[in-house]
């Protein structure tokens, strides 16, 4: 049986075990390395052993091979000979507890959260909303609060939006933030949305967090995963905007522990550039906050990327775990940041973190754990450990049979569209004809709103800009729930 209370990463070169302390493992982590160096085995690694310690794991599938931990393993030659060489592992070939997830319901049960619960932060920053832009949906999300209105999909969303073109009086003091140009500009932004596939994200019934802290039948963590080898090319503001909210979602609802012997919940970000990519620096700040506060909740959060130079410094300063892959570094950019890279470690004074970066082979890491304490162990260059998985992707056969057998079958499958904002506000007897009819594509001819954009660079248009931006934080500051600007009361999921 595995050892729960160490998440066991592979062997150093004396051929010891490499492991951190379970208890440890909500400090967070990065596996970072150039393409082809062997990043998703290790992730595969690292779920196998959250989930043997009973942790449940969500993971995003981006080259769609993760899926894998859903069979056993058929070790052949070299992966063959390194499990020979750690006798310490137990080795035995198993399939793993996983459930899969698609937000379009294609390959995995259907993923959806909805728009109050997404919230107007978090939402504006998925639409690339500019400052009036983003007053105008705090505005309207303010309306829905108040007068009771679910915003639960993207028509709800819509005909709000409408109806307050016809009814501006019940924006009362925030009248003057809805102007026809950021009402058009917000239509548009939800017209592209859609066409980027991002409306089957929004609706019920809506991922219920116990649903993934749900450990299987025999006691092992379940292994989520989200098979983003699509959204994540043709919709990544989409893919990293799920990400944020699960992770807003999380330290809301999950009470404090304290120290605990194992986390609840492992998350597993990859692509985790995306995260911070363009994201607006109210939200990033936040987003830290987050990554800092939410340890204390029993979450580790794993970020798999590239480069840790993919992360900001303040990010960087909370990983406890770093596993580091080989990088290549032909640039005087590159050249700079590998010393980054080395730097970052704890110096091991047998061998030189630099040199080795660029001599690892597939399936070698540079590896810092924590001792004990919580303060950095010494850098080791570490073998890491084969999966007891399969390594590559389900068949389609194979994929279907589990889903199919998942425990959770049937009940995210079936869309849900209850009473909510559209269908009240078209039933509303002041409805005008015109405004009960569908939102109709916007011209993309530039609004007032839009031309307005070189002026705000003037020292006219700054004063008009502080001015916007004092009246969206008024706003903000009714409407942010914790951390991620969810909306208070109301906007709960009903």
């Amino acid at each position: 049986m595995p050892d729960s209370t160490q998440l066991l990463i592979g062997a150093g070169l004396d051929g010891q075990p490499i492991a951190q302390a379970m208890r440890l493992a909500n400090r967070h982590g990065l596996v970072a390395g150039a393409t082809g160096t062997g990043k998703t085995v290790t992730l595969q690694r690292l779920a196998e052993a959250f989930s043997d310690a009973g942790v449940a794991v969500f993971a995003a599938d981006i080259k769609g091979d993760l899926c894998g931990l859903g069979a056993a393993a058929n070790p052949q030659g070299k992966v063959a000979e390194r499990i020979a060489g750690m006798p310490f592992l137990n080795y035995t070939a198993k399939a793993y507890p996983v459930t899969l997830w698609d937000i379009h319901g294609q390959s995995g049960h259907p993923l959806r959260t909805t728009i109050s619960e997404m919230g107007p932060l978090l939402l504006g920053s998925l639409l690339e909303l500019t400052d009036s832009q983003q007053s105008a949906l705090y505005a309207a999300f303010k309306v829905a609060d108040r007068e009771g209105l679910l915003l639960l999909d993207l028509k709800d969303l819509k005909a709000l939006l409408n109806h307050l073109r016809y009814h501006p009086e019940l924006l009362g003091e925030d009248a003057a933030l809805m102007t026809t140009g950021s009402s058009q500009a917000l239509l548009r932004r939800l017209a592209v949305l859609e066409q980027q596939g991002a409306e089957a994200l929004f609706g019920e019934p809506a991922l219920q967090l116990e649903d993934i802290l749900q450990p299987a039948s025999d006691g092992r963590g379940r292994i989520h995963l989200l098979d983003a080898s699509r959204l994540v090319h043709e919709a990544p503001k989409v893919y990293a905007t799920f990400l944020l909210w699960l992770l807003a979602e999380l330290f809301e609802q999950l009470p404090e522990r304290g120290d605990a012997d194992k986390p609840l919940l492992a998350l597993f970000f990859d692509e985790a550039h995306l995260l911070f990519a363009d994201t607006p620096k109210a939200l990033q700040d936040r987003l830290e906050q987050v990554v800092r506060l939410i340890r204390s909740k029993g979450v580790g959060v794993y970020f798999v990327t590239q480069s840790p130079g993919d992360l900001p410094d303040s990010v960087l300063a909370q990983l406890g775990l770093r596993i580091q892959h080989g990088l290549r570094a032909f640039t005087t950019k590159e050249q700079k940041s590998l010393r980054a890279v080395a730097d970052g470690f704890r110096p091991n004074p047998t061998f030189d973190a630099l040199s080795v970066l660029t001599e690892l082979g597939t399936g070698e890491a540079l590896v810092g754990t924590l001792q004990e304490k919580g303060t950095p162990e010494v850098v080791q260059r570490v073998l890491v450990a084969p999966p007891q998985s399969r390594i590559g992707p389900l068949s389609d056969a194979e994929r279907a049979a589990l889903i199919a057998s998942s425990p959770l079958q049937g009940r995210y499958d079936k869309p849900i569209d209850r009473e909510s904002a559209y269908e009240v506000l078209m039933a509303r007897k002041a409805l005008g004809p015109a405004e009960a009819e569908e939102a109709k594509p916007v011209s993309e001819e530039p609004s007032f709103t839009d031309r307005a954009g070189a002026f705000l660079g003037t020292a006219a248009g700054k004063a008009l800009k502080s001015a916007m931006q004092q009246a969206a934080n008024q706003v903000g500051r009714q409407l942010v729930r914790g951390l991620l600007g969810s909306l208070l009361g109301g906007s709960k999921r009903r």
